[in-house]
């Protein structure tokens, strides 16, 4: 019985205790239990002064914002998503592809903004890579972002 307490600690260590510890980990480090990334959308980037539409309401979520700068409310945007957890920024010009990852499985979505100077307005859009649901959290990414330029 003396024996088996050392394997029992480890599987404690292994099986609740490490799990925990990525879960509550500082804000600097990107951890998850899984990594479910999925394949990087086809419909990426600005076609004819416009980002894809979306599908499926179900995983993905559009917005368009009147601004008065379209360059500066990106830029804003730009600065605000850099410091947010589990987002990584992949390009930055009057166009951002950012990546948020989920916490806890690791699901992977594409938000893309993109300064629409001509028609004064910033583009928004939210896609989740896997899944037919995203439950709501490229909606409430958008309505976030919106807030913080003065929109909802």
């Amino acid at each position: 019985m003396v024996a088996q307490a050392p394997v029992l600690l480890r599987r404690f260590l292994v099986l609740v205790l490490l799990p925990l510890l990525l879960l509550l980990a500082p804000a600097g480090v990107q951890a998850s239990l899984l990594h479910l990334e999925g394949p990087v959308p086809v419909d990426l980037g600005v076609k004819a002064g416009s980002l894809a539409p979306c599908a499926s309401s179900a995983h993905c979520a559009r917005a368009s914002w009147p601004v008065a700068d379209p360059a500066g409310a990106l830029a804003s945007l730009g600065h605000l998503l850099g410091e947010q957890e589990g987002l990584a920024i992949q390009e930055q010009t009057s166009y951002i592809h950012a990546t948020a990852t989920s916490r806890l499985f690791g699901f992977v979505d594409d938000l893309e903004l993109y300064a629409d100077q001509a028609g004064g307005r910033l583009q928004a859009r939210s896609i989740s890579r896997l899944g037919d649901s995203d439950l709501g959290v490229n909606s409430r990414r958008l309505d976030q972002l919106g807030a913080s330029l003065g929109h909802g």
